[in-house]
């Protein structure tokens, strides 16, 4: 074991989620009004209309999918009867789709974001790098999910056996680094940039995926009522006023 893999698979991650945690309380008690994804809709819409929806549906597929897949042991698939083959299937189907909506609608939205001018003056230095970032490890996990698991043949490379239970340990404060040894490389590195993104999160417009309209189940009912003419002393303004005419002939005269 090697002190590069001690860094990077027992110290790196808890150095991410020590500036997750610390970043998202220092933005939420100093920067709530800043906590927003800055939507550029009204900038232009057609596009968004069809990548946003593609691109938020797909990433909410994998995020379902990474934690069924890593957090969930093997042998509790095994105990309910869900074979090697069958779970291969549905996991490498769905996550092929997942993938696919994802990278087309993040795909969808740069083109929109740099062809449009309104959007990209929009566009901040952090989201610049904030997008950089968020690119690697989309690209590095939908190439190893189509490397691995579509085309990989023999059931695709068995994630539940080396990522899933690391990842485990580090959430169990037992980092078992040995299980990284011989993860592919394209996995490692997706596995790399997820931390690095993780530990960005709180300091970008990605802080939004952590708000939701709670607070509108509860919200107080608002109770539009008409002026009361009976109360009122004012008279209620007309809308508008006819305006008179001049006579044309052949019409009455006014006041016949």
């Amino acid at each position: 074991m090697s002190t590069l893999d001690i860094a990077l698979w027992g110290v790196f991650p808890y150095v991410a989620l020590t500036a997750f945690i610390v970043g998202i309380v220092w933005r939420w008690r100093t920067d709530q009004f800043g906590w927003t994804s800055r939507s550029s809709q009204l900038h232009e819409s057609k596009i968004l209309r069809w990548a946003s929806p593609l691109f938020h549906v797909g990433i909410l597929m994998v995020l379902a999918g990474h934690i069924m897949g890593i957090l969930i042991p093997k042998d509790w698939t095994d105990t309910i009867g869900i074979s090697e083959h069958m779970y291969h299937l549905v996991a490498t189907g769905a996550g092929a789709v997942a993938a696919l909506m994802t990278v087309v609608g993040f795909i969808l939205l740069m083109v929109r974001r740099v062809t449009y001018k309104g959007v990209r003056r929009k566009t901040s230095r952090n989201d610049k790098i904030m997008l950089v970032f968020l690119t690697i490890p989309l690209a590095l996990g939908a190439f190893a999910t189509f490397h691995h698991q579509v085309f990989g043949g023999d059931g695709g490379y068995d994630y539940r056996e080396t990522i899933a239970p690391w990842l485990r340990s580090i959430f169990l404060l037992n980092p078992q680094i040995d299980l990284m040894a011989d993860v592919p490389l394209d996995f490692q590195l997706h596995v790399i940039a997820g931390i690095l993104l993780i530990a960005m999160v709180p300091f970008t417009r990605l802080v939004h995926m952590f708000s939701a309209p709670v607070g509108y189940v509860t919200r107080p009912y608002i109770v539009y009522r008409s002026r009361d003419a009976s109360v009122s002393t004012a008279s209620p303004a007309r809308g508008w006023s006819p305006l008179g005419r001049r006579p044309v002939n052949g019409d009455p005269a006014e006041g016949a």
